[in-house]
C-alpha cells in the first residue's frame, strides 16, 4: 500500500457536488492499494499512519500522533499512486490492484480506523472526487508498506 498523507486544519470531499466526508484538524489520506498488498498492508499502514509524530507539542516540535491531539481523518482512495512513469509519459497502473480486491483492503483500512475510535471520513471509492484541504504547515509524508521509499 502507498499513502499520500498530509497534516490538515480542515478538509472534504466531494461528489456529484455533494460533499461526502468532511474533517477538521487531523491527516487527509490519499491511499493506493497495490496488487501484492494484504491484510499485513493495512495493519502496518493503519498502525504507522495513525502513530506518525506529525503535531506540534507545546514546545512547537512534531512530537504528536493523530490520537494525541484527537484528530481526525479523511481517507481518500486513490490507485494512480501506482503510477509507473519510468517508459514514456502515461502511467502505467499495472501494479495497482484490482477494484475488488483494492475496494476491500481500503474499506479495511477503514474500519481498522473506526475501531480505534478515530473519527474517519471518506469518499467514495471509485468515484470522480473533488478534494478541498487546507494543508497546515506544510506537511505531507509519502509511506509505502514494502518500504521502496
Amino acid at each position: 500500500m502507498r499513502a499520500v498523507i498530509q497534516r490538515v486544519s480542515n478538509a472534504s470531499v466531494t461528489v456529484d457536488k455533494i460533499i461526502v466526508g468532511k474533517i477538521d484538524k487531523g491527516l487527509l489520506v490519499f491511499l493506493g492499494v497495490g496488487e501484492e498488498d494484504n491484510d499485513k498492508d493495512v495493519e502496518y499502514m493503519v498502525n504507522k499512519i495513525v502513530g506518525l509524530r506529525v503535531f506540534q507539542d507545546e514546545n512547537d516540535k512534531m512530537n504528536l500522533s493523530l490520537t494525541d491531539v484527537k484528530g481526525e481523518l479523511l481517507v481518500i482512495s486513490q490507485f494512480t499512486l501506482y503510477g509507473d512513469v519510468r517508459k514514456g509519459k502515461r502511467p502505467s497502473f499495472s501494479t495497482s490492484a484490482k477494484p475488488d480486491i483494492g475496494e476491500k483492503l481500503y474499506e479495511k483500512f477503514v474500519q481498522m480506523t473506526k475501531d480505534l475510535e478515530i473519527k474517519t471520513e471518506t469518499g467514495i471509492f471509485g468515484a470522480n472526487m473533488n478534494v478541498d484541504l487546507l494543508n497546515q504547515g506544510p506537511v505531507t509524508i509519502l509511506i509505502d508498506s514494502k518500504k521502496t521509499f
